[in-house]
């Protein structure tokens, strides 16, 4: 299906394979090419092993291809050295995933404020109303001054929503965001990134086997055999289940 957008690029990969071992390889990518527009919410989906995740990180200047060229912006990461890579995702990107990633040691506020500290700044009053907000909506506004072992899967999960979100990446690349999530935190986060991508511009690129969370995408990436298969616009979440089980039995 069709999904032709005029918006501006915010990420990129171009004929990206990844490849693992030389004398019986295996390809996790492979010759594929995928553009994130800004403002757009996408969904990555596909059966387990067909290189979504693979497809995220490289994306995101986490991993690096074997072959092909992966763009930030205007610029080409794939050229990059470490640590202007490691500059350029701090300032456009935003991560979360499945293990939350957050500091033992820090308090919530302490790690949704961290990319700044390690930035060498401090919000700006918008950014800091911004962060207000995404802790009242996810409830953790009575929860700054708690470390992480003292918070539930879920409520570590949703402080690395804010975290990702804090300081308005282009791009933030998120991985099953509401695996630990029950379903109405669940819906409030995938709400919340909808409105991020609509309201705030920013990028959503979200790996996700669930269709009712596809369904608040704007499309739905279909990967399989590390080849994009197939795209489709903004889709009820039964139209997702019915597409996918359509494809397993085409398999």
């Amino acid at each position: 299906m069709t999904y032709t957008p005029t918006l501006p690029v915010v990420a990129r990969v171009d004929d990206v394979t990844k490849r693992y071992g030389d004398d019986t390889p295996v390809f996790a990518l492979d010759h594929t090419s995928l553009t994130i527009h800004r403002g757009e919410f996408t969904a990555v989906m596909g059966p387990s092993g067909s290189g979504k995740s693979t497809l995220m990180h490289i994306m995101a200047g986490l991993d690096s291809p074997t072959s092909g060229r992966v763009w930030l912006g205007d610029t080409e990461i794939s050229t990059l050295d470490d640590d202007s890579l490691t500059t350029l995702r701090r300032r456009k990107v935003g991560f979360v995933f499945q293990a939350f990633n957050l500091v033992p040691t820090l308090d919530v506020l302490g790690n949704i404020l961290l990319p700044f500290e390690l930035d060498g700044r401090k919000p700006s009053t918008e950014e800091r109303a911004w962060i207000d907000h995404l802790l009242v909506t996810l409830g953790l506004a009575d929860r700054l001054a708690h470390k992480p072992h003292q918070l539930s899967g879920g409520q570590q999960q949703r402080v690395a929503i804010v975290r990702a979100l804090a300081r308005r990446p282009h791009t933030v690349f998120a991985d099953e965001p509401t695996g630990n999530l029950d379903s109405r935190t669940g819906r409030e986060v995938l709400t919340l990134l909808a409105t991020a991508a609509r309201e705030y511009h920013q990028s959503i690129v979200m790996v996700t086997h669930d269709p009712v969370a596809a369904s608040f995408a704007d499309r739905i990436v279909f990967i399989a055999d590390g080849r994009v298969v197939d795209q489709l616009p903004r889709s009820s979440a039964e139209d997702i289940s019915a597409y996918m089980l359509a494809a397993e039995r085409a398999a």
